[in-house]
């Protein structure tokens, strides 16, 4: 093993440069007994990150084939491994986006699937989470994870299987992959994602409507919900399809068409947004929200400036019909404040839902630490938005029943 160090330590210092198909090079040709037959390309100097990464504007087209994406990564996931069990000195691979995530538990009876899914819009992997009380009809929970994250993170961070398994729904967990966003961003900042039946939108609202006809879920009770760039992406699906998703949540997410770029992106994220007359703010013109949202954003968030989630706020209650009236509390929970903004409508039902946490950074509330992004104190966010999803209520709250 003497004669594979070099390598590694050359491969360490690629991957801290983020150059992780250079150090995948030269790991294979090491354990292959060969010598490198080029040199490994300069590291270049990375973009800075759009919620904790983001891909340069310009994407490789959609793979029409989902199984082609799963052998690439195996030999990456691979090196990967050898890349951990080296420890230079001061050296932590544990922060990269690729560092090893944890497992979530499967208990007897529940299945949690890895599958590809193609479709005209493109193709993407995803994770499958089916209870072991699955029945007909079963409420279907979309989950969104953020950037650098991956579905099996998301879903140990939020816990949100551990509900399932109690509650009786399905989750899905669309997976964003490397070749459209080297960070595992949505791409909610692009406009070639912002529209109807196209990119990244039209791929998980064809995913989701599989799984509702495949395992007999109730269209009547399909949700999305999204972390960071996930939540920005949750927010786009609610407002390109809201006759598919029956509500919306949010955490730490923006509001729709904020962004048409990455310039248009830093500026949302630094937050208050200024609307002058842009690409962003054309998009943005008919942002009013047509399902029920609950929206979480920690005070302390440095990431995504909090004024998002008022934002997202705000837009959501312009598309509420009929008459609502505000409630306000401020409680704690979990060893937080937090203010609960709520829209009801005449009849009591909740439309739209604002959680502002104190002392919460850029973090899923409530969460399990074991997973990326995820901190254990303050409401359970993914409890909340559970109890609001499946709270019954009427189509009331809906200024409009399709695009």
């Amino acid at each position: 093993m003497k004669s594979i160090i070099p390598a590694m330590r050359e491969a360490t210092k690629l991957t801290l440069a983020r150059d992780l198909v250079g150090a995948t090079r030269i790991l294979q040709q090491a354990l292959n007994g060969s010598a490198p037959t080029e040199p490994a390309p300069a590291a270049s100097a990375s973009p800075p990150h759009l919620l904790e990464g983001a891909a340069p504007a310009a994407r490789p087209k959609e793979s029409a084939d989902p199984a082609r994406g799963a052998r690439a990564r195996k030999p990456l996931g691979e090196a990967l491994d050898l890349l951990r069990t080296f420890k230079p000195p001061r050296v932590d691979l544990g922060g990269l986006p690729l560092a090893r995530h944890p497992q979530p538990p499967v208990p007897n009876g529940a299945a949690y699937l890895t599958r590809s899914f193609s479709c005209a819009a493109g193709s993407r992997d995803y994770k499958l989470y089916a209870p072991s009380s699955l029945r007909e009809n079963s409420p279907l929970v979309v989950m969104l994870h953020g950037c650098t994250q991956n579905a099996d993170d998301f879903a140990v961070g939020t816990r949100m299987n551990q509900l399932a398994e109690e509650a009786g729904f399905i989750v899905l967990y669309p997976e964003q992959s490397r070749s459209a966003n080297s960070s595992t961003c949505w791409n909610w900042f692009h406009r070639a994602h912002q529209s109807r039946g196209v990119g990244e939108p039209g791929i998980i609202a064809s995913l989701t409507q599989s799984v509702v006809e495949e395992f007999g879920a109730d269209p009547n009770r399909v949700f999305v919900a999204g972390l960071s760039a996930g939540g920005a992406m949750a927010v786009v699906l609610g407002e390109t399809y809201p006759e598919l998703y029956a509500a919306v949540g949010v955490h730490s997410g923006l509001a729709f068409g904020v962004a048409a770029d990455v310039v248009s992106a830093f500026a949302a994220m630094r937050g208050p947004v200024n609307l002058t007359p842009n690409a962003a703010s054309k998009t943005r013109a008919g942002a009013t929200s047509a399902v029920r949202a609950i929206i979480f954003h920690g005070a302390e968030d440095t990431k995504v400036h909090p004024s998002n989630g008022g934002m997202i706020f705000s837009d959501a209650r312009s598309g509420l019909a009929g008459r609502t009236q505000l409630i306000e509390e401020d409680a704690e929970q979990g060893g937080r404040k937090f203010r609960r903004t709520v829209m009801v409508d005449a009849k009591g039902h909740a439309c739209v839902e604002h959680w502002e946490i104190e002392g919460l950074g850029h973090a899923w509330s409530g969460g399990d630490p074991k997973g990326s992004y995820a901190d254990r104190h303050g409401p359970d966010a993914s409890r909340e938005m559970l109890r609001f999803f499946l709270k019954p209520t009427e189509t009331a709250c809906r200024a409009r029943a399709s695009t």
